[in-house]
């Protein structure tokens, strides 16, 4: 009976963690559009001896401290928030603007699905 106790709470757990760990990733991101763009997008990751925080460049007062279930869901939040102001979507293109609306990148979308990315991730 002991043995079968064990094995039970054991598979419990580990349905557990696995449940919580899928729960906690973020959202599916195009990785040729996102690393084009990222580099522009002022938010950041700072790890802490605690987990991650995100950050803001040029801002030392921006830092939030999510818990680590929901750190990337709000970078994904920040990230959709800060792509809708800019960026610009004119037929294939897509365009980087700065705070001032100067054009840092030009992008052309290639695939469907980098399209759809765009539309679905940052609501353009």
């Amino acid at each position: 009976m002991k043995r079968i106790l064990f094995l039970a709470l054991s598979v419990g757990f580990l349905i557990f963690g696995i449940s919580a760990y899928i729960q906690s990733q973020g959202s599916v991101k195009n990785k040729r559009i996102y690393q084009a763009i990222h580099p522009f997008s002022p938010y950041y990751f700072e790890k802490r001896f605690g987990g991650l925080q995100i950050r803001k460049k040029g801002d030392d007062s921006f830092k939030e401290k999510p818990s680590n279930m929901e750190v990337f869901h709000r970078m994904d939040a920040l990230e959709k928030a800060w792509g809708e102001t800019h960026l610009k979507l004119s037929g294939n293109t897509l365009t980087v603007h700065d705070d001032n609306g100067t054009v840092l990148k030009t992008l052309t979308l290639q695939t469907p699905d980098e399209r759809q990315f765009v539309h679905t991730f940052y609501g353009l």
